[in-house]
Formats: structure tokens, C-alpha cells, sequence
């Protein structure tokens, strides 16, 4: 569990009882006590072990350029290592940047290769996307050369990799008429079979109409969503006997899933929850007045999550992807 604090001690109890347990990267003490005074004034994360009161990690930032946030400091306790903790904190701060208007992130440590848990600290930066800048010796002396990494916090790239499917509850934040305007252009500019531009979108806003929608859903899902995309799609043949509104609206809701991340939200894909045998969709298409010639094929719920965001444990690289042949 991530939480966002604001409470002072909260903030200086949570940090002096992490960074205390990390004596190989915090060893000296006034070093470590600045750390602390410091992390009271900066945007704060903790990582709670479940929904305990037990913290296990936490993460502050610093705004260090008009466009530039900085990870000032961050500590996971050692024996919850590897455990996904790290990585959910980076990915709570990063969606807190980006919504703030930040363009880049950065962070400081010292360079590869000197010492083995930092060594470990780089592998971290490197695994959640943080390219190296620069080295620069004067910030921490010959001995402890400064490694900088910067994050572009807007490479399509690096919202690929942070893009999971959300189930989870939302904040009833509504969702700026702006950013639903910038997530469906997202979905029309999807390449389109032919150009035959087979996918429509409505967007929905209306509490009234959002009720409707959510009280079709069965089992449900997505009810505390506070906007919604339902994607429609036609059945226009590019040539002979080939369609491709499948793969039109495919590529349009993963572009739409894409920006909804870009702009701080989440979402998931449901597809198959509304296309099955009691054509839940058919309803949601009676509710919105949607002609006979579409068929509506998915629904986006849109909105700011309020629990973890998770991805699932893929395979690895190797065991997808060859080279030139299977073999």
C-alpha cells in the first residue's frame, strides 16, 4: 500500500525508522539526519506492509528546475528487498510528477562500480528507466563520484512499461473535459485498415448517464470511475472480404490506454466483460442512443487510482523473442 503523507511526524517518524535500518547507504549519522530533517518539507510516499501500519519504504521528492523533479531520497528496509515495494513507490512519485507538470526526473548516486550496494542502488535507477547524464566528482568527492540519471517523464516508451490493467478503486477526482479530449484524439490517431476509420468513441462524464451504464454491469466492475470511453466499432470492408475494424479499434483503445497513463489516470481494457452472451454491451448502446450500424466493443473506465498499481509477472524477454528464426 502507497500512501501520499502529509503529517510531519508521520514523515519523520517513517523516515528515520527506514533510513536507520539502511546503514551500508545511510552510515553516517549527520548525513543520515539531514535526510531526514529535509524529507519532512518534500512531497512524501510510504509503502505500508498490506494495509498495516507498519512502513517498509518511502520515497521523497524535490523540485530542483522549472521543469525537473528530483528523487531527493528513497529507502525500502532491507529484508522487503525485491518484493515489488521499490518500484511501486518510483511508479506513485513518477504519476505524481507527471500530473504536476514536470517533463523530467532525476537522481543522484554514486556511480557504478565503486561500491556493491549502490552498485545495487544503479541497477534499480536502470531497471525503472533512468538514463545516465553525467558523472561529476565535485558534489561528493574523487572517492564518491556523483552519478546523475534523468527520467524523460514523457517517452512513449517509458508509459508502455508503466501501463497496467487497473481494477482497482478510483478517486472521485472528475476527469478534466481536457484530458478526455486528449485521451480520445489519442484513439483517433491510431492507424486504421485502409483508412476505412472504422472506430468511433463516446466519451462520458454525465453522472447520470455514467449511473446507468455502471448499473448494467454485471458482475460489476469500474463503478467508482468517474468518466468513461465506450469505443463503438463498424464493419466497413477495406477490399474483397477484408475488414479490419478488429485491429482499428484495438490500436486505438491501446494509443487511448496509453495517454490515459501519460495524463496521471488509469484504466483497464474490458472487452469481453460486455461482448459476451448477455450482450451487456447492447444495453450500454441502447443507454447512449448509438445507431445499429455500431457495435460497442469496449468501455475505458477513466479516473485516479487510489490503490497500488500492479502489473503481472511476465515472461521473460528471451522466452518471447528470437532472432532471425525460432530455432
Amino acid at each position: 500500500m502507497i500512501r501520499f503523507i502529509v503529517d510531519t511526524s508521520e514523515r519523520k517518524r517513517v523516515s528515520r525508522l527506514i533510513l536507520e535500518s539502511l546503514p551500508e547507504w545511510f552510515e553516517v549519522e549527520s548525513e543520515r539526519e539531514k535526510y531526514i530533517a529535509h524529507s519532512v518539507q518534500m512531497p512524501f510516499f510510504a509503502a505500508y506492509e498490506n494495509d498495516s501500519e507498519n512502513p517498509v519504504g518511502f520515497l521523497c521528492l524535490r523540485q530542483s528546475g522549472t521543469d525537473t523533479m528530483e528523487l531527493a531520497v528513497m529507502g525500502v528496509k532491507p529484508e522487503f528487498h525485491r518484493r515489488g515495494y521499490g518500484r511501486n513507490l518510483f511508479d506513485a512519485a513518477r504519476d505524481y510528477a507527471r500530473r504536476n507538470g514536470f517533463s523530467f526526473m532525476l537522481v543522484k548516486t554514486v556511480r557504478y562500480g565503486m561500491f556493491d550496494c549502490y552498485d545495487k542502488t544503479n541497477a534499480f535507477y536502470r531497471s525503472v528507466g533512468f538514463k545516465e547524464l553525467d558523472v561529476i566528482e565535485s558534489v561528493w568527492g574523487k572517492e564518491n563520484p556523483c552519478q546523475l540519471y534523468v527520467l524523460n517523464l514523457h517517452s512513449a516508451i517509458q508509459t508502455m512499461a508503466a501501463r497496467h490493467s487497473y481494477r482497482g478503486t478510483f478517486a472521485p477526482d472528475a476527469v478534466s473535459l481536457k484530458d478526455l479530449k486528449i485521451i480520445a484524439a489519442a484513439g483517433l490517431d491510431a492507424p486504421s485498415g485502409c483508412n476505412k476509420q472504422t472506430t468511433d468513441i463516446v466519451i462520458v462524464n454525465d453522472d447520470d448517464t455514467l449511473n446507468k451504464i455502471k448499473a448494467v454491469l454485471d458482475p460489476p466492475v469500474a463503478q467508482t470511475a468517474p468518466a468513461m470511453i465506450v469505443v463503438l466499432s463498424r464493419k466497413i470492408y477495406a477490399y474483397r472480404d477484408r475488414c479490419f475494424s478488429v485491429q482499428d479499434y484495438s490500436a486505438a483503445i491501446e494509443n487511448m490506454l496509453l495517454a490515459i497513463v501519460e495524463l496521471g489516470y488509469q484504466s483497464c481494457w474490458y472487452e469481453g466483460h460486455i461482448t459476451d452472451k448477455d450482450r451487456i454491451c447492447d444495453k450500454i448502446g441502447s443507454i447512449l442512443h448509438v445507431p445499429e450500424e455500431y457495435d460497442v466493443v469496449c468501455i475505458l473506465p477513466v479516473g485516479k487510482a487510489l490503490d497500488d498499481v500492479r502489473g503481472p509477472r511476465k515472461k521473460t524477454f528471451p522466452e518471447r523473442v528470437r532472432f532471425n528464426s525460432w530455432k
